[in-house]
């Protein structure tokens, strides 16, 4: 390790302990763990509507040494082709990625894993979360399964270089691994629209699944879940406005180039741009968990590419109007949930919280006796 990479990955400790109130374990797992032996040859960045590889051959030292210890996130994988395997630019959607470090200390930190339990780690990707995850609590304490075949080899080679030993598991992680359960912690870094039902099953007593609720608006809320005596997880949200990438199975269907239709319109009863805001996507996601969010410049745009709804925004004289086709009314559901929303004060995610059981899993404002909307199963 050079002087220079030495002084990057302090100053990327110091960036993420400034970032985030972490306990002491995280921070240093942080410093301690060399991001550089993770991300080695090429990784993408955004280039118009599509992804450009970069690789590291392309560019000087210092710049690719910057790039590796800024806090940031790296895509290295779009759909399923590894950036340093990319013969140009390409379009798609990222499928493996470097998160960047702060989301990965600040989502162990609110994970608390302790010394001496078993955790399962959800998502290796490159491996560099579950390196700190070593670093944290040890790694004869971690299991970590990844999806993505090529993921998980180049995942045990940069673990291996990096002196790291956990066990390594290439298979669904939503399925859990059964093998080594029960888990005192399941820690997913990928992105759920529902807790899958073997994550539940196979958590020992008291444990805890720390996840991102998420969905095909791409609003998401980071929640400790706990076990209880009566086999009941629950929890609330943090304030944290961060998401991981879906996990594959959750991912949104393929899809056509949007076209707007015609269909019935009426003024809408509130303002679009509620869906601007963080917690306002999250709640209209909850109501309209088949729809993905677009933005047009005009207003926003909800469609449902399962039954071909769609809502779409435009402001008229009195306000907006809104016109909705196919046989769900998306914005209907969406802007009941934001009026709920309002009514309560307009809270952030802290206001939510959620009930998951084997039967139905549930997001609730204020309380679990308060206003709730189901997870799609």
């Amino acid at each position: 390790m050079t002087a220079t990479t030495a002084r990057l990955r302090r100053d990327l400790a110091d960036r993420v302990a400034d970032k985030h109130d972490l306990a002491p374990r995280w921070g240093e797992a942080v410093a301690a763990v060399d991001r550089g032996l993770f991300i080695q040859s090429a990784v993408y960045r955004p280039s118009g509507a599509g992804w450009e590889p970069v690789g590291r051959e392309e560019v000087s030292e210092e710049e690719w040494l910057r790039m590796v210890y800024r806090d940031r996130t790296w895509v290295t994988q779009v759909d399923g082709v590894d950036a340093a395997d990319a013969p140009g630019p390409i379009t798609g959607s990222p499928t493996s990625s470097a998160t960047l470090p702060s989301l990965v200390a600040r989502t162990l930190h609110v994970a608390a894993p302790h010394d001496g339990q078993k955790v399962l780690e959800v998502g290796t990707g490159t491996g560099y979360s579950t390196a700190v995850l070593c670093h944290g609590i040890g790694a004869e304490n971690v299991v970590s399964v990844e999806y993505d075949p090529a993921c998980a080899a180049a995942a045990a080679r940069n673990l291996e270089t990096a002196g790291c030993a956990p066990t390594l598991i290439t298979g669904d992680g939503l399925q859990s691994h059964k093998e080594h359960a029960d888990y005192d912690a399941i820690i997913a870094t990928c992105s759920v629209r529902s807790v899958p039902p073997a994550w539940l099953l196979q958590l020992a007593d008291r444990g805890s699944i720390t996840t991102t609720i998420s969905g095909w608006m791409l609003a998401a809320g980071l929640i400790r879940l706990t076990l209880d005596d009566d086999g009941v997880l629950s929890g609330r949200f943090e304030r944290d406005q961060i998401t991981y990438m879906l996990a594959r199975p959750h991912e949104r269907p393929p899809h056509g180039t949007f076209f707007r239709r015609e269909g019935r319109t009426r003024p809408t009863r509130s303002d679009p741009a509620l869906t601007d805001q963080w917690a306002g996507a999250f709640v209209a996601q909850l109501a309209a968990p088949s729809a993905e969010l677009l933005s047009t410049g005009d207003g926003p745009v909800l469609w449902d590419v399962a039954t071909g709804s769609q809502a779409w925004t435009e402001p008229s004289a009195s306000g907006w109007t809104v016109h909705q086709h196919g046989p769900l009314a998306l914005w209907d559901q969406a802007e009941d949930a934001l009026l709920t929303w309002e009514r309560h004060g307009s809270p952030d995610l802290t206001g939510f919280g959620a009930t998951i059981t084997l039967e139905e899993q549930v997001v609730w404002l204020g309380s679990p006796e308060g206003p709730s909307w189901h997870l799609p199963a």
